[in-house]
């Protein structure tokens, strides 16, 4: 394979990733959210009461990203961070009334883009499966240290 930008995955995904976050961007913006935020509250929206920890693990984010991100949100009313009663070193993230009440205001958000996309649900699901692969694959190989 050559070295040009144009042929490497890479720049693919990184390009398709910028792309479908500047997509979600309008439809997000009525919501109050940034992409970012809208993930968090996906997580919190399927399992409220996850620790920071948790939910980090859920984005592949870092505490460093993740605090200021959760911070915003709840100033936003969203979501309140409490310490854990089994162990007060643990943040758990609980939405607020208000942050269950947008849930049914984003709801219609994967219908929209994919409608504006012009791409069908099995499309999606295929293409999801193909990336949550290459995924696996490619933290199995971090996680070995192969260079095959």
């Amino acid at each position: 394979m050559s070295l040009r930008l144009s042929d490497q995955l890479c720049f693919a995904l990184y390009a398709a990733s910028r792309a479908m976050t500047a997509a979600y961007a309008p439809l997000l913006e009525p919501l109050g959210l940034t992409y970012p935020q809208y993930l968090a509250m996906l997580v919190l929206w399927e399992n409220d009461g996850l620790s920071v920890k948790r939910i980090g693990e859920e984005l592949t984010l870092d505490s460093g990203t993740l605090t200021p991100l959760l911070k915003r949100l709840e100033s936003q009313g969203l979501v309140t961070r409490r310490r854990s009663t089994a162990d007060e070193r643990v943040v758990e993230i609980f939405l607020t009334v208000e942050g269950k009440q947008l849930e049914e205001r984003a709801r219609s958000i994967p219908e929209k883009l994919g409608c504006r996309f012009g791409i069908s649900i099995e499309q999606v699901v295929k293409l999801r499966e193909e990336l949550e692969a290459l995924t696996r694959t490619i933290r199995a190989q971090g996680e070995t240290g192969r260079e095959d």
